[in-house]
């Protein structure tokens, strides 16, 4: 057990409610579905803030999509919630976070899967984050102008993607590795003026899937300052497997390797299971079954929130390194970067 794990044991007696009630708890990437004609889901949002979340990011975009796709979806998304103030509030800086949790609202941010949706123009960065998009990652499984995907053949950061990052850097928009390939994100890593976050990620060492992390990207971008979020996909945490002690020897696996001060919590819950069997049936190329991509994909749900603290403190995490875990080492990257 390392010294900042250690020292998590003797932070107090605090219950998971209170935790829970303190604690900034921030979920950096969920999926609502990409429909932007169709609200019918957007309702179960309620779900975070009930189950005591204070913070969401959304998916607005991932893959093939073009600008076009993630502007329609972004519109969507915003009319919804802008219409909604008392239940939610649209982040713009780290204080909204921190108010909306005062004020019992959910604050909510957006993410963009991969670079093909700035296509070839550098500009629409600056764009995507006054809208509200606060990270964006290289690419998506499968390589693009920016780098390669985690499932391909990786070519590294092209000249494009260096100057990508570079105007990410200056608009205040994190840069994000999940999905990337390891040469690529090694190189965004190194060129990176700011930390680096793998917002959605689990360790390859744990559980042996392309999408997962090998320590030493890991590391790289603990060294950087940067924060890695485990994600709730039963194909990412075992064989299909859910479980919440599942989710929790991800979390204390990385926080031994990396220290508290760089894990936080991702679920990329997909909220219509039956939209994601029959992407994923159209779509082999980008997820391949014999990756463990099929119908039935488990997923850790947000209401799980309350059974996950217990059993991280279970396990001797105390009610500070649980506040960084939570949602407080994102605040932390968000401040240094967000302008």
């Amino acid at each position: 057990m390392n010294a900042a794990h250690a020292s998590s044991r003797t932070m107090g007696n605090e219950s998971a409610g209170e935790v829970l009630r303190a604690a900034v708890v921030w979920d950096n990437h969920a999926c609502m579905p990409l429909r932007p004609l169709d609200e019918s889901f957007l309702p179960q949002l309620e779900r975070f803030r009930q189950a005591g979340f204070t913070a969401v990011t959304l998916n607005v975009g991932f893959g093939e999509h073009v600008a076009a796709d993630h502007l329609r979806m972004l519109a969507q998304f915003r009319r919804w919630l802008l219409e909604r103030p008392e239940q939610y509030r649209i982040v713009s800086k780290v204080g909204d976070i921190t108010e909306a949790k005062k004020t019992g609202q959910l604050a909510v941010c957006f993410d963009i899967e991969g670079m093909n949706a700035i296509e070839d123009q550098l500009s629409l960065i600056q764009l995507y984050y006054d809208l509200g998009v606060r990270w964006m990652l290289v690419a998506y499984n499968r390589a693009n102008r920016a780098g390669g995907g985690c499932q391909d053949p990786d070519p590294g950061l092209s000249e494009f993607g260096r100057r990508a990052i570079e105007e990410m850097a200056r608009v205040g928009m994190m840069l994000c590795c999940s999905h990337t390939g390891y040469r690529t994100a090694r190189e965004a890593i190194d060129h990176s003026p700011n930390p680096v976050i793998f917002s959605h990620s689990n360790p390859r060492a744990l559980w042996d899937h392309p999408r997962n992390v090998p320590d030493e990207l890991l590391r790289a971008c603990a060294a950087r300052g940067g924060v890695v979020g485990l994600n709730g996909i039963g194909i990412f945490l075992g064989r299909n497997d859910n479980s919440t002690e599942a989710l929790v020897r991800h979390i204390d696996y990385t926080v031994q390797l990396l220290g508290d001060d760089h894990v936080g919590l991702s679920l990329d819950y997909c909220f219509d299971s039956a939209e994601l069997d029959e992407f994923l049936a159209r779509n082999p190329a980008m997820f391949p079954p014999s990756m463990g991509y099929d119908c039935g994909l488990k997923m850790v749900e947000p209401e799980r929130l309350p059974a996950l603290i217990e059993a991280l403190m279970a396990k001797g995490y105390g009610a500070q390194s649980l506040s960084k875990i939570l949602g407080g080492n994102f605040l932390r990257v968000a401040g240094r970067i967000w302008k």
